[in-house]
């Protein structure tokens, strides 16, 4: 993975609000409500947004609203702040209308550019248009005598040629004719880039696009940039959010939008590890939590069913039967069950295996063992896991987001500490460094 380049080495929620709302007494009210927001309901980037979010006839408004809410409120603010300007790859008029706000937000005399740490620059096209965006950038910190380089930029892919100069990164970064190592954020926007591909589905639904969210993760990863996925807009659905993180995260895209501070809470708990450990069974292959009770981890549903016999065991799962003696039933168990480690397993197997790598042995086996009962059936089984250098920095991502969160998270603190408790936080925080 490359060095990063920021300050964050992890971004959780990316949370946009309309910068100019039509027909209000106060146009920058929802500006003026998410720059209160605190804790866990405060995103890591707050995006006040001056492009999708806000009508074009407000647009000018909405430039003046977030010098104004960004001047009061910005040095409280937890996160960080991002303003999205308007761009089009295929309009310079679009450009130059982004480029003069730009202008105007960044002026010293008022008041909001010491609290703004970059911009977001929508509907990128090929590598040349990342680097008309970058070189506006440098105008606008030339102009008012800004350090080179620190004001960061986030693009959002929402087009095929998004995706294809993700590829054209590493060779172009770092050039001196640019300064693209200003790079931030890698968004997907899944909307636009349907719209770009000339995509459908029979339903009128976005298609998933998991391709586009592994090319953005990999586009990412390749150039120490961080990677958010795009919004999940149907904002009831905490389960189908919290499947689409479990996704992402698999491929290495801790970060997504976030549409509400409910979807923000959820999106900057979701990636950090769990309190409690939990025991899975895969059920006809469906992944169930078992239910933890006096130490026995309980199966209590009616898809599969453990009965003692005076031979063995009787295994039903779905319409399938099987008669196992008790190792293959220890056996079939293992493999149909797995663990999800809390905060305080993955610091104690870390502390484990720094301790044993002290001591000059380069691997050592980690035990997870559980007393299942299905219906009134028990039995204990044992799992044993080799950790050696790879499993210990894999181990470590979780650990890792943790750390940045608490480092630059402060408001979190009291809500971590209450979610793991001191003396696991205390650990967590010290292990791996």
């Amino acid at each position: 993975m490359t060095e990063r380049r920021h300050d964050r080495a992890f971004v959780r929620t990316f949370f946009t609000s309309p910068t100019a709302v039509e027909g209000e007494a106060d146009s920058a009210k929802m500006l003026r409500r998410a720059s209160q927001l605190r804790g866990m309901q405060a995103p890591d980037v707050w995006v006040p947004d001056n492009e999708d979010a806000t009508a074009p006839s407000m647009r000018d408004e909405g430039a003046e609203n977030i010098i104004e809410v960004v001047a009061e409120a910005g040095a409280d603010f937890p996160g960080e702040i991002h303003p999205r300007m308007v761009w089009h790859r295929d309009s310079p008029a679009t450009r130059y209308q982004g480029f003069q706000h730009m202008l105007q937000i960044a002026d010293p005399e008022r008041g909001a550019i010491e609290h703004i740490d970059g911009f977001v620059i929508p509907e990128v096209g090929d590598i040349d248009d990342w680097k008309k965006a970058d070189e506006f950038f440098t105008i606008v910190e030339t102009e008012y005598g800004l350090e080179e380089g620190s004001l960061a930029m986030s693009v959002i892919i929402e087009s095929g040629q998004a995706e294809l100069a993700m590829g054209k990164l590493r060779e172009e970064m770092g050039k001196p004719t640019n300064n693209l190592e200003r790079l931030f954020l890698l968004v997907d926007g899944e909307v636009d880039y349907t719209k770009d591909m000339r995509a459908f589905t029979p339903t009128g639904e976005l298609p998933s696009w998991p391709e586009l969210r592994h090319n953005t993760s990999r586009g990412a990863s390749a150039a120490g940039c961080i990677a958010v996925d795009g919004p999940y807009d149907d904002i009831r659905n905490v389960e189908g959010y919290h499947e689409r993180m479990t996704e992402n995260q698999a491929k290495g895209m801790l970060g997504i939008w976030s549409l509400t501070p409910g979807q923000v809470v959820e999106a900057n708990t979701s990636p950090l590890p769990p309190k409690t450990g939990s025991w899975l069974l895969d059920v006809d292959g469906e992944q169930v939590e078992l239910e933890s009770v006096d130490g026995v981890e309980l199966y209590d549903g009616d898809r599969l069913s453990l009965t003692q016999t005076d031979d063995g065991y009787e295994l039903r799962v779905g319409g399938d039967t099987r008669l196992l003696d008790e190792d293959e039933l220890r056996e079939e168990l293992h493999d149909l069950t797995s663990y999800v480690p809390s905060m305080d397993d993955i610091v104690d197997s870390m502390e484990e295996f720094e301790a044993a790598k002290e001591a000059g042995r380069g691997a050592i086996a980690m035990e997870q063992a559980a007393t299942l009962r299905i219906g009134g059936t028990e039995l204990s089984i044992a799992k044993d896991r080799m950790w050696d250098e790879a499993t210990y920095q894999a181990a470590m991502t979780p650990i890792s987001l943790f750390q940045d969160v608490y480092e630059n998270r402060p408001d979190q603190h009291d809500e971590l500490n209450e979610r793991y408790g001191a003396n696991v936080v205390e650990r967590a925080i010290e292990v791996g460094l």
